[in-house]
Protein backbone atom coordinates (compact mmCIF):
# COMPACT_ATOMS: atom_id res chain seq x y z
CA UNK A 1 0.00 0.00 0.00
CA UNK A 2 2.59 2.61 0.47
CA UNK A 3 4.26 2.30 -2.60
CA UNK A 4 4.94 5.34 -4.77
CA UNK A 5 1.94 4.56 -7.31
CA UNK A 6 -0.02 7.09 -7.93
CA UNK A 7 -3.87 7.14 -7.25
CA UNK A 8 -4.64 9.26 -10.71
CA UNK A 9 -4.04 7.55 -13.65
CA UNK A 10 -4.97 10.33 -16.46
CA UNK A 11 -3.23 13.56 -17.40
CA UNK A 12 -3.35 16.50 -15.15
CA UNK A 13 -5.77 19.11 -16.38
CA UNK A 14 -3.37 21.57 -16.62
CA UNK A 15 -1.85 20.00 -19.50
CA UNK A 16 -4.49 20.44 -21.68
CA UNK A 17 -4.80 24.22 -20.97
CA UNK A 18 -1.17 24.11 -21.48
CA UNK A 19 -1.21 22.81 -24.63
CA UNK A 20 -4.14 25.55 -25.73
CA UNK A 21 -1.90 28.23 -24.95
CA UNK A 22 1.34 26.59 -27.16
CA UNK A 23 -1.18 25.95 -29.97
CA UNK A 24 -2.59 29.45 -29.84
CA UNK A 25 1.00 31.21 -29.95
CA UNK A 26 2.15 28.93 -32.55
CA UNK A 27 -1.35 30.11 -34.73
CA UNK A 28 -0.44 33.92 -34.10
CA UNK A 29 3.05 33.26 -34.64
CA UNK A 30 2.75 31.76 -38.25
CA UNK A 31 0.04 34.82 -38.27
CA UNK A 32 2.81 37.17 -37.88
CA UNK A 33 5.42 35.36 -40.91
CA UNK A 34 2.80 35.44 -43.16
CA UNK A 35 1.67 38.98 -42.44
CA UNK A 36 6.09 39.91 -42.42
CA UNK A 37 6.19 37.45 -45.93
CA UNK A 38 3.41 39.74 -47.64
CA UNK A 39 4.75 43.22 -46.09
CA UNK A 40 8.20 42.18 -47.74
CA UNK A 41 7.01 40.82 -51.29
CA UNK A 42 4.84 44.43 -51.44
CA UNK A 43 8.12 46.00 -51.00
CA UNK A 44 10.04 43.77 -53.18
CA UNK A 45 7.39 45.01 -55.70
CA UNK A 46 7.24 48.78 -55.71
CA UNK A 47 9.86 51.48 -57.28
CA UNK A 48 13.14 52.48 -55.34
CA UNK A 49 12.20 56.16 -55.98
CA UNK A 50 8.64 56.21 -54.52
CA UNK A 51 10.55 55.49 -51.01
CA UNK A 52 12.63 58.64 -51.20
CA UNK A 53 9.72 60.60 -52.73
CA UNK A 54 7.59 59.40 -50.01
CA UNK A 55 10.17 60.63 -47.33
CA UNK A 56 10.76 57.07 -46.08
CA UNK A 57 13.60 54.87 -45.45
CA UNK A 58 15.06 53.29 -48.69
CA UNK A 59 13.55 50.18 -50.53
CA UNK A 60 16.84 48.05 -49.85
CA UNK A 61 16.34 48.97 -45.76
CA UNK A 62 13.26 48.06 -45.89
CA UNK A 63 13.96 44.24 -47.80
CA UNK A 64 16.96 44.21 -45.23
CA UNK A 65 14.25 45.14 -42.11
CA UNK A 66 11.42 42.68 -42.96
CA UNK A 67 13.45 40.29 -44.43
CA UNK A 68 15.24 39.77 -41.54
CA UNK A 69 12.26 39.78 -39.44
CA UNK A 70 10.95 36.91 -41.14
CA UNK A 71 13.90 34.40 -39.79
CA UNK A 72 13.45 36.30 -36.33
CA UNK A 73 10.02 35.64 -35.91
CA UNK A 74 10.66 31.85 -36.22
CA UNK A 75 13.98 31.41 -34.55
CA UNK A 76 13.34 33.47 -31.18
CA UNK A 77 9.76 32.67 -31.20
CA UNK A 78 7.52 34.93 -29.05
CA UNK A 79 9.89 37.59 -29.01
CA UNK A 80 11.03 37.22 -32.46
CA UNK A 81 7.16 37.30 -33.42
CA UNK A 82 6.76 40.57 -31.45
CA UNK A 83 9.82 42.15 -33.23
CA UNK A 84 8.60 41.09 -36.71
CA UNK A 85 5.12 42.35 -36.31
CA UNK A 86 6.40 45.78 -34.83
CA UNK A 87 8.33 45.50 -38.31
CA UNK A 88 5.91 44.67 -40.50
CA UNK A 89 3.25 46.81 -39.30
CA UNK A 90 4.92 49.78 -39.69
CA UNK A 91 5.62 49.10 -43.20
CA UNK A 92 1.79 48.26 -43.86
CA UNK A 93 0.46 51.27 -41.57
CA UNK A 94 3.07 53.95 -42.69
CA UNK A 95 4.99 53.02 -45.42
CA UNK A 96 2.56 50.69 -47.77
CA UNK A 97 -0.21 53.51 -47.73
CA UNK A 98 2.44 56.69 -48.84
CA UNK A 99 4.21 54.19 -51.59
CA UNK A 100 0.19 53.58 -53.05
CA UNK A 101 -0.43 57.47 -52.73
CA UNK A 102 2.90 58.28 -54.47
CA UNK A 103 2.17 55.94 -56.94
CA UNK A 104 -1.44 56.48 -57.98
CA UNK A 105 -2.59 53.05 -57.00
CA UNK A 106 -5.58 52.34 -54.95
CA UNK A 107 -5.38 50.27 -51.35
Amino acid sequence: MGGSESTFSGTPAYAYWVNLVQTVILYLQLGVMLMTLYAFVHAAMQRPDAYTAADKMTKPVWLIILGVALPVAYVLSVMGAVAAACAAGVYLVDVRPKLLEIQGKSR
